[in-house]
């Protein structure tokens, strides 16, 4: 047995001085701070947090057809580094796309032993492989992404309502979540001819591409297949804080709803960004200040369910730098590392807790994904999945220290609070002050 012993340890009653308990790789018993048995190794952190380990639901591996994005070993250091003991591989931008069971099968074969962290997977919902889903199910995936506009990459075409309803039928038998990228195609295609001649290394010319009603549209149509079908509807990475009415409403009407935003729309605002930054396009986009304070405010008042990465790097070139073109540049944040701090840090500055830090990051993913019963609590009978977690510790970050296959990203050099110092997966160390672990122990969930 070995006991961790922290005067902080966050659990669901709050943060208290206490030991963890633990046999093997699972939790045995959350205990008093003294409750030291004879014999036990014993763990002790002092006044740092013991935490859950962050459970990252929306992070883009690429591998196979695109390690050279991002691939497996080096995604899961920078899990381990950032506190993720537990990711969720989205079905883009790897090819195949994980949209048969053949695919999937292959991407599992092509994770085996190189995983430091516990990894899951998302299917995809592609045009015409309603039939497919459930063979998906079977191979293991936890449920199925879709796009409701254009993905970025051909092998994973965006679906229509007619696409949506059947899937979303046969989800809700099967019993998995949906999980869309909540933009349509008709008010990017209503401004674009309005951009025509605009700089296009300028961020306001590509934030006004995106616009907030293509997300506005996306959620009434989903919103409304959630309420005729009644499948599990979850909206990715949301951003436009003028759609929160809708998502309130669907959630007060009692629908299978949920949304989640991500560290980059809580941290940044679109009036910070420099024209020909590239490394800040995503889409949906970056908006303003005003927007990113509602986005905060949706969190704390439990319409926003959860926060993920949305870690979807790609190489330097396809950035665009040296042109510094928004419009030609592929859209993508990489931060899987750095989402904890990210979002503690600006958690902390606005009066919220840990302990909803941990709700938002750590017990609303696992749910999500199915793992409820064994991830995201530090509890009795779940995994051993801890990071001990320094959140009044200051640190700039330092490029030279991620752990993601390039180091671009536009948190480069920002001021962040909130230190990794350990991660446990399990129960085993799989990071400590720098330091990874030899041994890839992760497992497929």
């Amino acid at each position: 047995m070995r006991v961790f012993r922290s005067r902080r340890v966050v659990t669901a009653e709050g943060i208290r001085p206490a030991t963890v308990h633990v046999h093997g790789e699972i939790i045995h018993a959350l205990a008093d701070y003294d409750a030291l048995p004879a014999g036990a190794e014993r763990i002790d952190v002092g006044e740092a947090v013991l935490m859950p380990g962050v459970v990252d639901t929306h992070v883009h591996v690429n591998e196979p057809g695109r390690t050279e994005w991002e691939g497996f070993r080096t995604a899961t250091r920078a899990a381990a580094s950032g506190g993720v003991t537990t990711l969720v591989d989205m079905p883009l931008n790897s090819i195949p796309p994980t949209t048969t069971a053949e695919a999937l099968r292959k991407k599992r074969q092509e994770a085996a032993g190189q995983c430091l962290i516990d990894v899951g997977f998302w299917g995809g919902v592609v045009p015409g492989n309603v039939k497919e889903l459930e063979g998906l199910v079977r191979e293991g995936a936890r449920g199925f992404k879709a796009f409701m506009c254009f993905s970025g990459v051909d092998e994973f075409p965006g679906v229509l309502e007619d696409d949506l309803h059947p899937a979303m039928m046969e989800l809700r038998r099967l019993s998995r979540p949906l999980l869309v990228h909540a933009e349509v195609e008709g008010p990017i295609d209503a401004v674009a001819p309005h951009l025509a001649g605009k700089d296009p290394r300028a961020y306001l010319t590509y934030l006004q591409s995106r616009p907030p009603a293509a997300e506005e549209e996306a959620i009434r149509l989903v919103s409304r297949l959630c309420r005729e079908t009644r499948a599990r509807t979850h909206v990715v990475h949301h951003s436009a804080a003028s759609a929160l009415p809708l998502i309130r409403h669907a959630r007060a009407e009692g629908l299978p709803f949920t949304a989640e935003t991500c560290p980059h729309y809580l941290h940044f605002a679109a009036e910070d960004i420099r024209d020909g930054a590239t490394a800040f396009k995503c889409a949906p986009p970056i908006r303003e200040g005003s927007n990113r304070e509602l986005l905060w405010a949706a969190l704390g008042e439990g319409v926003l369910e959860l926060v993920a990465s949305d870690h979807s790097p790609c190489t330097p070139a396809l950035k665009k730098q040296e042109l510094g073109d928004f419009m030609a540049a592929w859209g993508g944040i990489s931060g899987l590392q750095l989402g904890l701090s990210v979002t503690w840090s600006g958690a902390r500055a606005r009066g919220y807790s840990l302990s909803q830090v941990v709700r938002w990051m750590c017990e609303a993913p696992a749910r999500l994904a199915g793992l409820e019963k064994k991830k995201g609590h530090i509890a009795p009978g779940y995994d051993a999945d801890l990071v001990v977690f320094e959140p009044e510790a200051a640190f700039k970050v330092d490029v030279q220290r991620i752990e993601h296959k390039h180091k671009l990203t536009p948190y480069a050099d920002a001021g962040l609070t909130g230190v990794v110092t350990s991660t446990y997966v399990r129960g085993q160390r799989v990071f400590h002050l720098g330091e990874h672990a030899r041994e890839l122990k992760g497992q497929f969930l």
